[in-house]
């Protein structure tokens, strides 16, 4: 039971702020930076795969150890450092490999990854151990 109030804790929150950046606040931004690149519609088999592979990321190499500290400051400066992380990654390694992959969006994806991950990891360590 605690295992499955943490995945929804973290997934919840994550899927609430990521859809609110995707669909309504950066949603713009990338058709007009990426339009070309972009499918007509998303993979959601490849969504949903990325969102359980990072809810399980940042439950183990985050929240678990703030949990562990009784740290929220731990879940906010990891959590950011783990969004960071990842999202380099992926934008990193993108602009290194493709055409036309453009800086700004490298640059708001860097500051969008620290930002949700954070936020995501705050609010889960308080949830959590709320219920638990």
């Amino acid at each position: 039971m605690e295992l499955l109030i943490k995945l929804l804790a973290v997934g919840g929150i994550m899927g609430i702020l990521d859809y609110i950046w995707l669909g309504f606040i950066a949603k713009k931004l990338y058709y007009a930076e990426m339009g070309k690149l972009l499918l007509d519609k998303p993979n959601m088999g490849a969504a949903l795969a990325f969102y359980l592979i990072y809810v399980v990321g940042v439950l183990v190499f985050v929240i678990n150890p703030a949990l562990a500290k009784e740290s929220w400051q731990y879940a906010l400066g990891i959590g950011a450092l783990f969004g960071l992380v990842a999202y380099a990654t992926y934008d990193l390694t993108n602009l290194a490999t493709m055409k036309d992959f453009p800086l700004k969006i490298v640059i708001i994806d860097l500051a969008w990854g620290m930002l949700i991950t954070a936020a995501v990891s705050v609010g889960s360590f308080f949830i959590i151990r709320a219920l638990t």
